[in-house]
């Protein structure tokens, strides 16, 4: 029962997905923090709205908002997870907050510019890949950075041919390691 495509959610509601249904409560910094919280129904996940989210326009200090947009819903909730747990965890100045898309183009038509810093995307995905992704967003925002994920080896220089607009600076092989994913989302947002 994973949240419907293109669904934005709570990180209670990510973070009680994901320790009921993807860790089986096997993880201690997990399970101790959901394990009171029941299991929050399918039909919540898929119309609830994110209740994190900070109006445009206003902003906590040190606080990026990152978009992720994978056709694997289990990897963009790993993702969303993951980076908003980094802040409880880890650090005391940056926080993340993640929005996560399984459609890429359904986060097109929700795209708000100005909004985000960071683009995390999948480069093989149904539909539109990565690098178009990459291009309409960035008709729409010129400021947001860009990541690239992929498990398949890729020519740079090729792509550099096909997609001129695009900046291919920040690239990850998958699989991916949440502390990787973290000091490389850091790096790119410095």
């Amino acid at each position: 029962m994973l949240p419907e495509i293109g669904t934005c959610i709570t990180t209670r509601q990510a973070k009680d997905y994901y320790s009921h249904t993807i860790l089986r409560k096997t993880t201690p910094f997990y399970s101790s923090e959901s394990s009171s919280s029941p299991s929050i129904p399918h039909s919540h996940l898929q119309n609830e709205e994110s209740n994190s989210s900070v109006e445009i326009g206003t902003r906590e200090p040190f606080l990026k908002r990152i978009l992720v947009v994978d056709d694997d819903p289990d990897l963009t909730l790993t993702f969303k997870v993951g980076l908003e747990g980094y802040y409880s965890r880890d650090n005391d100045k940056i926080r993340f907050e993640v929005c996560t898309y399984n459609n890429p183009a359904v986060a097109v038509r929700e795209f708000k510019p100005n909004f985000y810093d960071l683009l995390l995307t999948d480069i093989n995905m149904p539909h539109m890949n990565g690098f178009e992704l990459c291009e309409k967003i960035l008709e729409l925002d010129v400021n947001i950075r860009v990541c690239f994920i992929s498990a398949a080896e890729l020519n740079i220089e090729a792509l550099r041919e096909v997609y001129p607009k695009v900046s291919f600076g920040c690239f990850m092989k998958k699989p991916i390691t949440i502390e990787y994913l973290i000091k490389r989302v850091l790096a790119e947002l410095d």
